[in-house]
């Protein structure tokens, strides 16, 4: 760890100590605001929670150090290592990690985009549609996606006269904002982890998969993103810095920069089909009690709502890994090596998130011992706007995940806190209506922290997509603002405002796509 990290966090620490032998309310606020201050000076997401964990453990334990770090393990680790869903977690990630190696080094993405970008017509807008094809089908991982599409997309972008910074836009809203409402990926796991820690602090005991299904669907702006890349790609609709890089490249486009290589196409799209058959087949066959035949829809609904999530996403990932071992491009007898190799450094690139996915447990379980989420849930209740709290809780999550650059970082701190507040501010109302309500908070949490994920400076997709695409991230970032700005406009104004009060999410999205539909008709595409 950097030195002015160390001493941030020990000047945090040391802060701590008025609070442990005192009654006031900020007691239990303290550790997230601790988290989020050190991860805003540092930008160091694993630092932060670390940090507010211990400085909550400090408080618990009456100002006592030594006990606090024996406690952080004990009692707010080891429990959580108790839980199938988090040791699964753990597991899938580390799995879908190595897999989504082993597919970039097989170089079947990169046989794909050119022939997608191959035919007639307008060769700018074809490549771009390409490239957001194999983004939606890179769903499994969003800095895979990131490099993967950039790093072959370049060359192609040059020859069609397609600017790189709209195709940095096109990798970077193809990647975190697709990761985040898949059902399978390497997120997903940290998701339904987070899902079940928050929904516990709620007094509620709920499937985090069932949950997070639900969820999807207001998941506003992930989708509202998605919908404002087809338009800019379909009516050139470029607002912004944008405009300006894209005349250029037009002006200049054709440029031969060499071809790009790849692997058999079929290493690619197997695999993938094989990761969601046995996902899906698993999940039918190993959370459905009784007889599997007929299929109805009751049975599939109950299969998802078991607790099978675990064990099949982890199955599903080692069997889709095993079929793109034995496709790997390459000679029979070094096949396997090579494919190994690949897979265990995809494996390996995954140990820094899942560290920051088990200090997040940790924070979650020391603010949860300390009593933050009654204390937020009665304040909820008592101010009287419950239907504003999703909006709340997506504009927070975009200010903080803008800031500090961390997808994952933005969940852990606001996944305890939003979820409790939530299920005070209905407490009273009709059980559906809060079941619903709960689920919109969700999306909101998701929506928020793909925010900053996608457009802040600090943030690793954004860097990744980038430097892949062969831009400078300050040209990427002033390009990519207006889109994201406009996205979360719409998912606040016409999404989460009207979701608090109960509109159905049908309706939101579709007046939404309605509205981003209509923007080229209110300003000339560029």
């Amino acid at each position: 760890m950097h030195r002015s990290t160390t001493w941030i966090a020990t000047l945090a620490v040391l802060a701590t100590w008025p609070l442990a032998w005192s009654d006031v309310a900020l007691r239990a606020l303290w550790p997230p605001v601790v988290a989020l201050a050190v991860i805003l000076a540092t930008r160091h997401a694993l630092a932060g929670l670390l940090t507010g964990a211990f400085c909550g453990a400090v408080i618990l334990s009456g100002g006592d150090p030594w006990q606090a770090w024996l406690a952080l393990w004990a009692e707010h680790l080891a429990p959580n290592l108790g839980s199938s869903w988090k040791t699964g977690a753990i597991a899938f990630t580390l799995v879908l990690g190595g897999f989504a190696a082993v597919l970039d080094v097989g170089g079947g993405f990169r046989t794909l985009l050119t022939r997608f970008t191959a035919g007639g017509g307008d060769a700018s807008r074809r490549f771009q549609a390409a490239a957001a094809s194999l983004g939606l089908l890179c769903f499994f991982d969003g800095l895979a996606n990131s490099m993967m599409v950039g790093r072959v997309g370049r060359r192609l972008a040059d020859r069609c006269g397609t600017s790189r910074v709209k195709l940095a836009y096109i990798v970077d809203s193809t990647s975190s904002a697709v990761a985040c409402v898949a059902v399978v990926s390497t997120w997903i796991a940290f998701q339904l982890s987070m899902i079940e820690e928050a929904f516990a602090l709620a007094g509620r005991d709920v499937n985090p998969y069932a949950v997070f299904l639900r969820s999807l669907p207001y998941n506003f702006h992930c989708w509202f993103t998605l919908v404002l890349l087809f338009v800019s790609i379909r009516f050139r609709w470029n607002p912004g810095p944008m405009g300006d890089f894209e005349e250029k490249a037009r002006a200049g486009g054709g440029k031969e920069d060499g071809e790009v290589a790849g692997g058999p196409a079929a290493s690619a799209l197997v695999p993938l089909g094989v990761l969601l058959a046995v996902f899906f087949s698993g999940f039918y066959v190993l959370g459905t009690d009784g007889p599997l035949v007929p299929v109805t829809r009751a049975k599939i609904v109950a299969a998802f709502g078991s607790d099978a999530g675990p064990l099949v996403m982890v199955l599903a990932g080692v069997v889709a890994s095993l079929v793109a071992a034995a496709l790997f491009p390459g000679p029979a007898t070094r096949r396997p090596a090579a494919a190994g190799r690949a897979f265990v450094g995809g494996a390996a690139a995954m140990l820094g998130p899942v560290i920051i996915l088990v200090a997040a447990w940790m924070l979650g379980s020391t603010i949860g011992a300390l009593g933050t989420a009654e204390l937020l849930a009665r304040a909820a209740a008592a101010a009287g706007t419950s239907a504003l709290v999703p909006l709340l809780v997506f504009l927070t999550g975009a200010v903080v995940s803008f800031a500090t650059g961390t997808s994952w970082g933005t969940m852990g701190i606001l996944f305890p806190l939003a979820v409790p507040a939530a299920a005070g501010a209905v407490a009273g109302a009709d059980p559906g209506f809060q079941n619903t309500f709960l689920h919109v908070t969700v999306a909101a949490v998701f929506s928020g922290a793909v925010f900053g994920d996608h457009c802040s400076p600090f943030s690793d997709t954004t860097i990744v997509s980038s430097i892949s695409c062969g831009v400078e991230p300050h040209d990427h970032v002033r390009t990519q603002i207006p889109f994201a700005l406009i996205a979360a406009a719409v998912a606040s104004v016409v999404g989460f405002v009207p979701a608090g009060f109960g509109v159905p999410a049908a309706v939101s999205l579709v007046a939404g796509a309605v509205v981003l539909l209509l923007l080229p008709k209110v300003r000339r595409p560029a």
